[in-house]
């Protein structure tokens, strides 16, 4: 990775990063539907792409014009729940002709952007980021607690690929989770996932993984 710009939080993927991002998405999407089907067979994984431009009013009230980038109406979008939930709540109307039913995960990997400040490359605050998230939704009232299998999966799976992690309680909880679980790269301190269970997609259960691939192409490069 290079800061050609010369600018914070801006930089340049050589061709082996890329790849190597599309590696990341490939195998950890495998392992979170392998690890949920051994709980629940039923579980489908369907990957969608939303717009990085996003109508400001469904953007995170949390997000202030201090932390996303803002044109009138629209805004970048400084993470990629909003598109997943909007497409969730499109195929699981029964108003439309997909019928899909769930238990079901929606995944995205693509780019969010806030205003970070202004700090060095090495610690991965950046303006522009890729984002890998999961929102894994089920009935609101399934007994099943998937989290209590998912989560180490979820942890051994990044382990494989960026080298030995811990798994601890965030020290921050959005208003839209129950609990968030972070996991961090042991051996630079970087926080590469959050797991949380959200409160926030009506008539629904969603655990929803993020992970940071930027970040876990900067811990794989430090192993």
């Amino acid at each position: 990775m290079e800061n050609l710009y010369e600018k914070n939080g801006l930089i340049f993927w050589t061709q082996e990063e890329i790849k190597l991002r599309r590696q990341f998405e490939e195998y950890f999407s495998s392992e979170i539907l392998a690890s949920l089907r051994k709980q629940n067979a039923a579980f489908q994984m369907i990957q969608v792409e939303a717009p990085l431009l996003t109508p400001r009013e469904l953007i995170n009230p949390n997000y202030t014009d201090e932390d996303i980038w803002a044109f009138d109406d629209l805004a970048l979008r400084p993470e990629t729940t909003m598109g997943s939930f909007a497409y969730a709540k499109h195929i699981l109307s029964g108003y439309n002709e997909i019928k899909q039913k769930p238990p079901v995960v929606i995944f995205q990997h693509g780019k969010s952007f806030r205003r970070e400040q202004d700090q060095s490359t090495k610690f991965m605050r950046l303006k522009e980021f890729y984002q890998l998230e999961f929102q894994i939704i089920f009935g609101a009232t399934t007994a099943n607690d998937y989290s209590l299998k998912l989560y180490p999966d979820v942890k051994k799976a990044i382990e494989n690929m960026i080298g030995r992690c811990e798994m601890e309680a965030s020290d921050r909880l959005p208003d839209y989770s129950e609990e968030t679980i972070d996991i961090i790269c042991a051996n630079n301190a970087m926080e590469v996932c959050s797991m949380s269970k959200r409160k926030d997609l009506e008539g629904y259960k969603v655990i929803e993984i993020a992970i940071g691939t930027d970040r876990c192409i900067a811990c794989f490069s430090d192993k």
